[in-house]
């Protein structure tokens, strides 16, 4: 489209560009005019309404709507817990499909390196999980 290169129409194709000037428009834009301007920014009557807004939508809950559309999902589709899928680790076990033993370098989604290796020294934290 508009006669550009086929790797850049593939980069326009994911979208990125557009979330980084939403990113732009719709949050930076807004704080640093409230950064540079914070009485005439809070005496705004606007800032006053769209509060009001935020704070009713907080109190009614919609914010959590993801939790009632997850509930919603899994009665429609009969999604169960991972449990009934894969079994309980005591089921792999016997199965011969144990867990496998994982450094903390290894595992995904925990964060690596300098002071995120406490727990291998014996500190615990609430994001440890439970005390064995």
């Amino acid at each position: 489209i508009f006669g550009i290169q086929d790797g850049a129409q593939k980069f326009l194709n994911y979208g990125f560009h557009g979330a980084v000037i939403t990113t732009i428009l719709a949050s930076i834009t807004w704080q640093l005019a409230a950064s540079a301007f914070p009485i005439a920014f809070l005496n705004n009557p606007l800032t006053y309404i769209l509060l009001v807004v935020a704070l009713f939508l907080e109190w009614t809950g919609l914010c959590s709507g993801a939790w009632v559309l997850a509930r919603v999902m899994k009665s429609a589709m009969g999604i169960q817990y991972d449990e009934v899928y894969v079994g309980t680790p005591e089921d792999r076990m016997a199965n011969n499909h144990a867990d496998k033993e994982m450094t903390i370098g290894q595992d995904v989604g925990h964060l690596t390196g300098g002071g995120f290796a406490g727990h291998l020294v014996g500190s615990h934290d609430a994001l440890d999980g439970p005390i064995q």
